[in-house]
């Protein structure tokens, strides 16, 4: 049995968006307020999680979450506005963070992030809390990745000096955060102001289980996976 853990979810959702129109609550797979609507199905559904603490500063998605009714879902509205801009950094919403969740472990996640669903959410925190016991601190997601890759000068992953183009299975792999999840306590938010501390587990997502829309090219991706995930993802849903 896993020891009980307090595990409250920031779910930061911004009104305006740069390179995605309305990104958060624009009309996703034919759902009204898709991805926020999605992410706000798929947590209320897991297993493992106290509490969801969702940071807008929108109204109307402040007034479409009221109308789910759920004691579970704790709405914030930010009311300072440097919280909600494109300059707004991580640290501040870190802080930010840590001020309206009091205790326990912090679970944050995006809407963005639409093909992670309940039942990852409940492995990732199966494994975060099995890890705190082997001397891991916190839990990233990730999407490990090999293949020819550069900076602007040479390969980071593979020395051309041994072979100039090895084959693609022999080049080391990589791991980019996707920013599907993060979990650690609320204690490193305070003490290191980070989303992570010092020891993180990497816990690899597939690549189309990591797709994080960004781009407007992520947003149409991601759509057409998740109306067919059926055929896509190799677990069932």
């Amino acid at each position: 049995m896993f020891s009980r853990i307090k595990i409250n979810v920031f779910l930061p959702c911004k009104k305006n968006s740069t390179r995605v129109k309305n990104k958060n609550k624009r009309k996703f797979a034919n759902i009204n307020f898709g991805l926020l609507k999605i992410k706000i199905d798929q947590l209320l559904k897991c297993k493992f999680i106290d509490k969801i603490y969702l940071s807008t500063d929108d109204k109307k998605i402040i007034n479409f979450v009221k109308k789910l009714n759920n004691e579970l879902i704790i709405i914030h509205h930010r009311v300072d506005k440097s919280l909600s801009t494109n300059q707004t950094s991580t640290k501040d919403l870190t802080k930010h963070a840590s001020s309206i969740i009091k205790d326990g472990h912090i679970l944050w996640t995006h809407v963005t992030s639409p093909l992670i669903d309940n039942f990852s959410y409940d492995k990732i925190i199966k494994t975060y809390k099995k890890n705190l016991k082997k001397n891991y601190d916190s839990l990233m997601t990730v999407t490990k990745f090999n293949g020819f890759i550069w900076n602007k000068k040479e390969p980071i992953n593979y020395n051309p000096k041994k072979e100039k183009w090895p084959k693609t299975q022999n080049t080391d792999y990589l791991y980019e955060v996707n920013s599907a999840v993060f979990i650690s306590s609320r204690e490193i938010y305070k003490k290191e102001q980070n989303r992570i501390g010092k020891k993180p587990f990497f816990y690899e997502l597939s690549r189309l289980e990591g797709i994080d829309i960004d781009e407007l090219e992520d947003f149409y991706f991601a759509e057409h996976i998740f109306i067919n995930k059926h055929r896509y993802l190799k677990r069932q849903f």
